[in-house]
């Protein structure tokens, strides 16, 4: 599972057991994530979950840096069985906002900031399966 997180939405992700393919999940608010995960892992295994990891150009952290890490350390207090990777995630956003409009969509879906957060976590999430030899 692989999450995009950002301070009003978190775009979460899923492959299937077979890690072939990544699939768009949901869009949360941060406030309800841990309950939406909780109920989730209530029909779904978790292996492991996959963070962006928010850098500069520079390879610096950015600002949202200590939110995310905020982010992990709830993930690792709350699933203490369930292993955490952050992943860079730079450029995901722009990646995924170049898919929606390669989609055809029209400009309102286009304008979807939900639907381009889980499209990140799903280019994250493939991103990981594809450098991950798990």
């Amino acid at each position: 599972m692989a999450f995009d997180y950002g301070t009003k939405r978190i775009g979460i992700a899923v492959t299937d057991p077979l890690q072939i393919i990544a699939t768009g999940l949901a869009t949360i608010h941060p406030n309800q994530i841990i309950d939406y995960l909780k109920k989730y892992q209530q029909t779904e295994q978790i292996a492991r979950f996959i963070v962006g990891e928010p850098k500069q150009m520079d390879n610096t952290p950015s600002q949202s840096a200590i939110h995310v890490k905020g982010f992990v350390n709830l993930l690792k207090k709350t699933f203490p069985d369930i292993p955490v990777e952050m992943l860079d995630e730079r450029f995901t956003s722009k990646m995924a906002s170049a898919v929606i409009a390669q989609s055809g969509m029209n400009k309102k879906g286009r304008q979807n900031k939900e639907l381009v957060d889980t499209i990140s976590a799903v280019i994250l999430l493939q991103s990981w399966m594809g450098k991950s030899s798990f």
